[in-house]
């Protein structure tokens, strides 16, 4: 048994395919097919169900994979130790984003931070933060970057950033002419809202909560900038965090306005989370500087704030 015999298992029980396993591999498919039935010889055990359409891990083979992914990401971490002992801004490290996040957040980040540390190759993964924690928790990630606070142990969190909620409506709406919303404001609205897995949807259901605001039950958006298309359509109405409203680059529909919510603006926090074991501390915390450094040059992001639970689904 040795490294790339499990690497080719974790690619297949995370492909469920032989050939796409192997391209993920690099290597042929009758190669990465041999390899698994030698290991499974080895180990005297049957670690994968071949069928003529379909792969399936066996349950002691997805008990392996939880294992060996371990093993992959500790000797990743091995690999990069001699490296980051002298310089900790150098290296490979994965981090995650939300998808509520990451189209706005990167095109901001990605340029200052590789011109600051060039020799740190950051790898980036969209992923929602249910799978995000897991692969935390696995190694898969070293970092994270997504709404907070998150009770979880054996993370550490590092706060970047607060932005307000504002209220999306198409501009013939009666809402287009306030300067300000009342939560009240949004009784018997029809709301549009992400689909399930999205934390930013359990946060806007928050707001939502205390008014008889209904969702519209037809349609759940897979991306925000599915729902802003929707509501430019005047069918209902959403919230959107700052961020995803003000970044300049951002190419907005006019028959949409954006309007803030009265103090204290109902909100949600974005943080950095990694592991307490992570040899990579430093490297996190000035990462998270040069976010902190950029969030605050280029958004005017309220103080009067009242930042939101996140709630995901274990």
């Amino acid at each position: 048994m040795n490294l790339r015999d499990l690497e080719y298992l974790v690619a297949v029980g995370e492909l469920k395919h032989f050939r796409k396993a192997a391209e993920k591999c690099f290597v042929s498919q009758p190669t990465l097919s041999g390899q698994l039935k030698k290991l499974e010889s080895y180990l005297g055990g049957q670690l994968i169900e071949r069928t003529t359409r379909k792969v399936f891990l066996t349950p002691i083979g997805e008990e392996i994979v939880k294992i060996a992914r371990t093993i992959l990401a500790d000797v990743a971490s091995i690999e990069n130790m001699v490296a980051t002992y002298s310089d900790p801004m150098c290296g490979t490290i994965n981090i995650g984003l939300i998808p509520t996040i990451a189209p706005y957040l990167l095109p901001l980040i990605v340029q200052p931070i590789n011109e600051a540390y060039p020799q740190i190759e950051i790898i980036l993964h969209e992923v929602q933060t249910d799978v995000m924690l897991e692969k935390l928790s696995e190694g898969t990630l070293d970092a994270g970057i997504l709404a907070v606070p998150i009770e979880m142990k054996g993370l550490d969190e590092i706060t970047l950033y607060t932005e307000p909620f504002y209220v999306a409506a198409n501009n013939q709406h009666m809402f287009a002419s306030k300067l300000s919303i009342k939560i009240e404001d949004l009784r018997d609205e029809t709301l549009l809202l992400l689909e399930e897995g999205h934390c930013l949807r359990g946060q806007v259901m928050d707001v939502c909560s205390q008014t008889m605001t209904k969702e519209r039950k037809d349609f759940q958006g897979t991306s925000l900038e599915t729902i802003r298309h929707m509501v430019s359509t005047g069918i209902g109405i959403t919230l959107i965090p700052q961020t995803a409203i003000d970044y300049k680059n951002l190419i907005q529909n006019a028959s949409i306005k954006y309007i803030p919510f009265k103090k204290p603006a109902p909100a949600r926090r974005v943080g950095l989370l990694f592991r307490k074991t992570s040899n990579r501390k430093v490297c996190f915390e000035k990462l998270a500087a040069s976010i902190q450094s950029i969030i605050q040059r280029e958004f005017p992001i309220e103080e009067d704030v009242e930042v939101l639970p996140v709630k995901i689904k274990r």
